[in-house]
């Protein structure tokens, strides 16, 4: 078992109050975030965008490995997550992530891109740990 971690410091309210974000590898240190941030577009980081990170970052591994099972090597996998929060009766809840992924596999076809692409998109880990749905674009280059 392989366990990663982050932590996240809050102080105030929620309206006012700030946060930071930190990881274990040191990549984000006390990165701020915040009610605005999330809610009024304010720059700076916010949950969402944290998940759709790891979204689109799995997802480009778990196609990399599938396309390599499948005897092929990528150029160039460029993936973008869009995940979606939205209010309900009982709060607020992420209710999709969009993949969009632009590939560049020699010698593959649009349909063995097509098969590692949806077999990726099921797959992936954080694709599994969401549950929500989870739509993608996918073009081979």
């Amino acid at each position: 078992m392989i366990n990663k971690s982050a932590s996240a410091n809050w102080k105030g309210g929620l309206q006012d109050g700030t946060g930071t974000i930190s990881t274990e590898s040191g990549v984000l240190d006390e990165v701020n975030y915040g009610f605005k941030k999330r809610f009024e577009g304010e720059p700076g980081s916010n949950p969402e965008e944290l998940v759709a990170a790891a979204h689109a970052s799995c997802f480009s591994m778990a196609l990399s490995m599938i396309l390599g099972d499948a005897g092929f090597t990528a150029d160039d996998i460029s993936t973008k997550a869009v995940v979606s929060l939205e209010k309900k009766d009982d709060g607020f809840a992420i209710t999709k992530s969009h993949l969009t992924v632009t590939a560049k596999v020699p010698d593959a076809t649009a349909e063995d891109f097509a098969k590692a692409a949806e077999t990726a998109k099921a797959n992936c880990p954080i694709s599994k740990l969401l549950d929500t749905e989870i739509t993608m674009d996918a073009t081979l280059a």
